[in-house]
């Protein structure tokens, strides 16, 4: 007899052994124990989850020989002949090579004729997202209104191509990627049935690189088998055989991160070479690895059972900074690959990075490291920024004050300058404000300065500036400069006429405005005063153009 290979030998006969899948399970089985099932049944999902499988399920609950049910016999001739693939009345069609209208035309036509076999006829068309548009409008009526004798199973990768027609006239069902302990424990079964030694790192190595899909794992497990050559199957080997063996060394080079010590780095990016990685993969890795690392520190109660002990071990090990750190570094490593000389370049040069910029523990105190996985969230550093070894100015996170600001001393970086005797045009020059905040400033023209307050008016065609976020931080710049706290008030002026000309100062804005028409002024004087053009317009009738006249330095 020919070798079964294991995602045929084991596939689900019934719907208790189906895994990972209860939501719908739960649904299918009230449907069938009611004989109340949907004439059309979406079944979505990635590959490998199960689809098919509960097809053929759906199948044998219609058509056994006991009656429609949830629990099929699995003995009877009907539910024989549906596991072997030979009962007539169930048609397996693949919609990737049967794309055409009149493909789906021939199987409507064969739809009204009643079953040979069974209780019901059952249309199982998979990857139906590959019909095309004129095959999709011909199964539409029949979708909506098929045989009483006629149920429609679809089963597709990519729902987001159906048509939204047809979606509504079918029942739909997501089938979810299944868990890594999941298909570790089933292909840990499946090796215990099938008289296997085995390590349970190994079927863990397998069950990761299966991505979600059952039947990959399985399809991977017959390959460890084979390349195992009748001996228990081990970590190490297939790993090997994966090419996942780089997983060990990331931990090696978390482990040097962690410690801060570049030999043993050093070390294992020799041995990774030799591998001939996906770098741009393994930068992914870092990253998930340290996203892991953040989750395990902050949320320690979100600890899973396939969560490797050496991830476990490297939360306690890392302050709850440098893991944030890294992990923006390993971003942006990711995004610069492409521009680098060479991916393991690219590569090493990130956690060099790492290596080198770390926060300053002895700008704010020393970071607080979790323990055992979860322990206490940090207390943010100090506002602003922080050096980091090797020269490098890291940003520090960001904090949220608890109580109102004490008053503000007089910054020692500041310039030793009179801020109270300066006008508001070069005050407001001199307070380093960017972006939205000076453009406020700007546009602010000074009223007065007494106990404390500062008063400021805006001119009403400037007031979408006036947020509450830029005028704290003027405040600030303020309390800043005069060495106490101000307290800021910004008043819209009323619209200004001809008679209500205001007598409050004129705002920076407004002042170089004014400069650069006076300028304009004075220079288009100086060209009708000029001898030349006043010869031209004698002579010639010439005028000077409007608007054409600027200033040499404008």
């Amino acid at each position: 007899m020919s070798y079964l290979a294991l995602a045929r030998k084991w596939r689900p006969r019934v719907f208790a052994d189906v895994m990972g899948q209860g939501h719908v399970v739960k649904a299918l089985s009230h449907a069938l124990d009611g004989d109340k099932l949907h004439p059309a049944i979406l079944l979505t999902g990635t590959r490998g989850v199960g689809k098919t499988t509960l097809a053929r399920i759906i199948a044998k609950g219609l058509n056994c020989d006991t009656g429609v049910s949830s629990q099929p016999c699995g003995v009877c001739s009907s539910c024989k002949e549906v596991d072997s693939g030979r009962f007539v009345d169930l048609l397996e069609i693949d919609a990737a090579s049967n794309t055409g209208v009149d493909n789906v035309r021939e199987l409507i036509d064969n739809s009204q004729y009643s079953p040979a076999r069974g209780r019901y006829k059952v249309y199982l068309i998979d990857e139906v997202h590959m019909l095309s548009k004129s095959a999709f409008n011909a199964l539409l009526k029949t979708l909506e209104e098929p045989p009483s004798h006629v149920k429609f199973i679809l089963a597709t990768t990519d729902p987001q191509k159906l048509p939204i027609t047809v979606l509504s006239r079918c029942l739909q069902f997501n089938l979810k990627r299944l868990p890594v302990v999941v298909i570790r424990d089933q292909l840990a079964k499946v090796l215990d049935n099938e008289g296997i030694a085995y390590e349970l790192a190994a079927t863990l190595e397998i069950a990761r690189s299966a991505d979600g899909s059952m039947r990959d794992g399985l399809s991977l497990l017959d390959q460890a088998i084979a390349f195992a050559g009748g001996e228990a199957l081990k970590r190490e080997p297939i790993a090997e055989m994966l090419g996942t063996g780089s997983r060990q060394m990331l931990v090696e080079l978390l482990q040097a991160l962690a410690k801060g010590d570049g030999a043993p780095m050093l070390t294992a990016l020799k041995r990774l070479e030799t591998q001939s990685p996906d770098y741009a993969a393994l930068l992914n890795d870092v990253a998930a690895s340290l996203q892991r690392i953040a989750v395990l520190q902050l949320l320690p109660d979100a600890r899973d059972d396939d969560d490797d002990a050496d991830i476990v071990a490297l939360a306690g090990d890392m302050s709850v900074e440098d893991v944030q750190l890294w992990y923006q570094i390993a971003v942006n490593g990711r995004r610069d690959l492409p521009w680098a000389p060479d991916p393991r370049l690219g590569f090493e040069m990130s956690l060099l990075r790492m290596l080198a910029f770390k926060p300053d523990e002895s700008a704010g105190g020393a970071a607080p490291k979790a323990s055992g996985g979860g322990g206490t969230r940090p207390t943010p550093a100090a506002a602003g920024g922080q050096r980091a070894q090797g020269g490098g100015v890291i940003a520090a996170p960001l904090e949220v004050p608890m109580e109102p600001a004490p008053p503000v001393a007089a910054a020692a970086s500041l310039p030793d300058i009179d801020y109270a005797s300066l006008p508001w045009h070069e005050l407001h020059e001199q307070l380093g404000l960017e972006g939205a905040t000076r453009q406020l400033a700007r546009q602010c023209g000074w009223v007065g300065r007494e106990a404390g307050v500062v008063r400021l008016s805006l001119s009403p065609d400037a007031s979408f500036l006036l947020a509450e976020v830029r005028r704290v931080a003027l405040e600030a710049a303020l309390s800043k400069a005069f060495g106490e706290r101000i307290e800021l008030r910004i008043a819209l002026r009323m619209t200004e006429t001809a008679e209500t000309k205001s007598d409050e100062a004129e705002s920076p804005a407004e002042l170089d405005a004014r400069r650069a028409q006076e300028k304009i002024k004075a220079a288009h004087a100086s060209i009708e005063s000029d001898p030349v053009v006043r010869a031209f317009r004698e002579q010639f009738g010439a005028s000077v153009r409007p608007g054409s006249v600027h200033p040499l330095d404008s």
